[in-house]
């Protein structure tokens, strides 16, 4: 399923809106990329499926500080 790891990103629901004002249901997808990320603490890497702005935030803040957030958040029940 597409949903983000650290963020909880799923698909959302909308609507193709045709120039003659007709709407078909569609959904928008997330922004998801495989990454693997080294966790230095424990000596190994993880691969996770995070959105683009998951990556946004791990780049400011780094993976140690984005996991504890997610698995305060009750997103995440590995670490």
């Amino acid at each position: 399923m597409k949903v983000c790891e650290l963020t909880g990103k799923k698909a959302q629901v909308g609507n193709n809106v045709s120039h003659s004002n007709n709407k078909t249901k569609r959904t928008f997808a997330p922004n998801l990329h495989k990454k693997r990320f080294y966790i230095p603490e424990e000596d190994k890497w993880i691969t996770l499926k995070v959105s683009t702005s998951a990556l946004k935030t791990i780049n400011k803040k780094g993976i140690t500080a984005v996991l504890k957030e997610a698995k305060d958040n009750g997103l995440i029940k590995k670490w």
